[in-house]
């Protein structure tokens, strides 16, 4: 840098205050600071009517007005132009590197108060391009001291502070830098608003008019995104690099892009805060994240739905009551069921033998699957192992099946073990075999006892044989000999009533009452005659029914007309009641009139005094008659009340027995009530008489 000759007095200069302004500009690091300490120092110590200092401004080759004294806003802003303008004073001053004074008025450069003109002076690094220009209004052409030793120390620091540390010329090498830089960088403001941007950034935030609507759209988006996280990380003003994640979008292919923005507080050549940005795509990276994450959260899902069916095969394990053992290949145990632990695993507290029997369980195990490892080719194995309950030390004879299990390269994976007691099918067998022994013996023995029945089987039917043919003998030598009883003594009543009549003579009274009990006697022994025959005739049955219709008081009044001799010497009040509306019978009349006729007759026989009374009813609703005949005789012990309906049985069966009779007239009653498909029943309390009824079909059936 030229040195410059004084053009005007000034004011005298001491070192203290050459220091300060050395000490001031070692301080500022910044280029504004630097111009108004330069202005302040010129005005005070100078004497200057003005001054100013102008520099280049990075980027975009513009000068601005760093500093002014003695100048309006609107005489600062003059002073701006761009360097491509040649025709600038400024821009001139700027290229000739040397000072210069302009005197007069000239465009471009403002007029203060009396100043005769103006001092350009260079400023920057010695045998380098001017970064600014310091301006000094001065009277005359002769450029003061302290300014050029201003100029000459105050140069270097805005030369660093404008044109960064590249110095002059590096803006277009700054620019290349950072252009190469394949992360989009930017200097903007704290609002957002870009200073400086290469041309990763350009692409993402920048549109230029020929840009088409959708990357404009885009790129306004991206600005909007951008200035807001901008914006918020500035107002946290956090000390130091601040990172964040910033989702962008390529305005090239419309897709969602994801940096991660390092900012970094900074200071511009004027001293303002500025925001250094860096974008650094993260994209893939945020998608290899994301498919991380999302092949960790279905590791752990995985996981978990391994450590759940783990659970699961546990629990359905330990529900089976056979033990199970999964081994490894080598043989090693790797899980086993409760049951398999009761046999394999020594209970809490146990004994040396527990621990020992414990230890033959797996050496028998062992030995076992040594059988199937062995075996070429051999997929299962199957065996009988005598293991032992280590708690009891019982015998657990145990049927084994052992099962390779194969991976998908036909690897050994492991080997499962299923074992089955079978202590209860022993068990089960033994018994069996003892059941078919006792079984065995019991068939013989029931052969014997079958044989032994059988014979007596044939014994009973041949004695039931001939019991029937001593029976039908019976019967029939019974029928013969009534026959053969009755015919004489129906000749010896005839005769007899003969003679009572006297067809022979006077009889004398003597001889009458001989007669008259001949006839009696000969009729009883006639009557008993009549009921073995009945007897023998129903058992050989060879009474048969002779159904026909006939009204029950007809026979009734019958009845009474036969019995009337009878109930007239009995002194008895013997009356008949008759339900009303009783219909037709169709039966065997005389049989009815038989069991009537014996009832009523046992009835006037057993009754000393009272009344007998013979009660006719129909029930519909059975479609039954029933004859009942009622007295108030000497009644029927309860005992006997079964015994009298049997043959030849009374209740007074001594030789001196009060009442006479064969025992066979309730036994005939019995007998012909079946016969008409009925029964008779007996109600009686000894002392106060009996009921005696007939029951029987209104319709009987022919068997």
């Amino acid at each position: 840098m030229a040195s410059f000759a004084p053009l005007a007095p000034s004011p005298p200069t001491t070192a203290d205050a050459r220091l300060a302004l050395t000490e001031q500009l070692l301080a500022c690091d910044a280029a504004r600071p630097c111009a108004e300490a330069v202005v302040a120092w010129l005005t005070h110590h100078a004497r200057a009517a003005a001054a100013a200092c102008v520099a280049r401004e990075e980027p975009g080759g513009r000068l601005v007005c760093l500093a002014a004294h003695g100048l309006t806003q609107t005489q600062c802003m003059e002073l701006e132009a761009r360097t491509e303008d040649p025709r600038h004073p400024l821009v001139e001053a700027l290229g000739q590197q040397e000072p210069r004074f302009v005197s007069g008025p000239r465009a471009a450069l403002p007029r203060v108060g009396a100043a005769g003109g103006v001092f350009t002076v260079p400023l920057g690094r010695a045998g380098s391009p001017p970064v600014g220009l310091l301006l000094v209004w001065a009277s005359g052409p002769a450029l003061p001291a302290e300014v050029s030793w201003v100029a000459s120390h105050a140069g270097p620091f805005l030369a660093r502070q404008a044109a960064g540390p590249l110095g002059p010329g590096g803006s277009g090498l700054f620019r290349r830098i950072i252009d190469a830089v394949v992360d989009p960088v930017l200097l903007t403001d704290l609002e957002g608003r870009p200073h400086l941007a290469n041309a990763r950034a350009e692409a993402l935030l920048v549109a230029g008019p020929e840009a088409s609507e959708g990357r404009r759209r885009a790129v306004k988006l991206n600005q909007r995104v951008f200035a807001a996280v901008l914006s918020s990380t500035a107002a946290g003003r956090v000390p130091g690099p601040s990172r964040r994640e910033v989702p962008l979008v390529d305005p090239v292919e419309g897709m969602d892009l994801l940096f991660e923005l390092v900012t970094q507080r900074v200071y511009e050549p004027d001293g303002r805060e500025a925001m250094v940005s860096v974008l650094r795509n993260v994209t893939d990276l945020g998608r290899a994240t994301q498919a991380l994450g999302e092949s960790y959260r279905r590791l752990r899902a995985t996981e978990r739905e391994a450590r759940s069916e783990r659970h699961r095969l546990d629990r359905v394990l330990d529900s089976v009551a056979d033990p199970i053992i999964l081994s490894a290949p080598s043989g090693g145990t790797v899980m086993m069921n409760d049951p398999a632990e009761k046999l394999f695993t020594p209970p809490p507290d146990a004994g040396r033998a527990a621990q020992r029997r414990v230890r033959s369980n797996h050496a028998t195990f062992s030995s076992f699957l040594a059988n199937l490892l062995g075996a070429e080719g051999s997929l299962r194995w199957r065996g009988q192992l005598g293991l032992v309950d280590p708690a009891t030390g019982a015998t657990r004879p145990m049927e084994a099946v052992a099962s390779k299990v194969m991976g998908d390269g036909g690897e050994l994976t492991g080997i499962v073990t299923l074992f089955h007691d079978r202590s209860e099918a022993l068990e089960k067998a033994r018994l069996l075999e003892r059941l078919r022994e006792v079984s065995t013996l019991l068939e013989a023995r029931v052969q014997v006892a079958t044989a032994e029945l059988a014979e007596q089987n044939e014994k009973l039917r041949r004695q039931a044989i001939q019991l029937e043919q001593a029976s039908a003998a019976k019967s029939q030598f019974l029928a013969n000999m009534s026959h053969e009883f009755r015919t004489p003594l129906n000749a010896i009543l005839g005769y007899t009533n003969m003679l009572l009549q006297g067809v022979s003579g006077e009889l004398s009274p003597a001889q009458k009452r001989n007669l008259t009990r001949i006839d009696s006697n000969g009729r009883h022994l006639l009557e008993v005659i009549n009921e073995i025959l009945d007897i023998t005739r129903i058992e050989a049955g060879r009474m048969p029914l002779n159904l026909s219709d006939f009204r029950i008081p007809e026979l009734l009044q019958e009845v009474m007309a036969e019995m009337d001799p009878i109930i007239v010497r009995s002194k008895l009040a013997v009356s008949t009641h008759l339900a009303p509306r009783l219909p037709q019978v169709h039966g065997d009349r005389q049989k009815v009139k038989q069991v009537v006729l014996n009832l009523l007759s046992n009835a006037l026989k057993f009754t000393h005094e009272g009344e007998v009374k013979v009660t006719a009813e129909y029930a519909p609703a059975t479609s039954t008659m029933s004859i009942s005949v009622t007295d108030t005789g000497i009644g029927v012990d309860p005992a006997y009340q079964e015994k009298i309906f049997e043959d030849f049985q009374q209740v007074d069966s001594s030789p001196t027995r009060a009442y006479g009779g064969t025992g066979l007239g309730l036994s005939i009653c019995r007998r012909l009530a079946t016969m008409l498909g009925g029964r008779v029943s007996l109600q009686s309390t000894p002392g106060q008489g009996s009921i005696f009824t007939l029951h029987f079909p209104r319709r009987t059936r022919r068997t």
